[in-house]
């Protein structure tokens, strides 16, 4: 599968709220809390579904992957994606073994497995 994906019983807002806190915790920032929702309503369309986009960055492991080829540069900052879908709130993210394997880099794809366990800690952490 490209991406994981876990439920919580926490709303949205205090999901989006968790993930961050616990990204701030592995020194992981966030460099945009994107309101889907608000965004598409704004521009006219009819869309209901909260959806609130995180795009979260490592500086530390950007730059080594930056450092390894300039084209890892499309497939960053990593995204976790907070929704609500069926009456339950879901956190997941595309994984980065996934976006980044793509590249079939054996450093890119450490780095990005590192990274990976990282974020998929800080979400199973949020969800609780």
């Amino acid at each position: 599968m490209f991406d994981y994906t876990v439920n919580t019983r926490k709303t949205k807002d205090e999901a989006v709220k968790a993930v961050e806190e616990c990204l701030s915790e592995v020194k992981f920032g966030v460099l945009w809390n994107f309101d889907m929702t608000a965004t598409l309503q704004k521009k006219g369309q009819d869309f209901e579904t909260p959806v609130t986009i995180l795009e979260v960055c490592s500086p530390a492991a950007a730059a080594k992957m930056l450092k390894e080829d300039l084209r890892a540069s499309y497939l960053l900052p990593c995204k976790i994606v907070v929704y609500e879908q069926g009456g339950s709130v879901k956190i997941g993210m595309p994984k980065p073994t996934a976006t980044l394997g793509l590249m079939e880099n054996a450093e890119i794809r450490s780095l990005a497995e590192e990274v990976e366990g990282i974020l998929k800690s800080c979400i199973d952490k949020a969800a609780q």
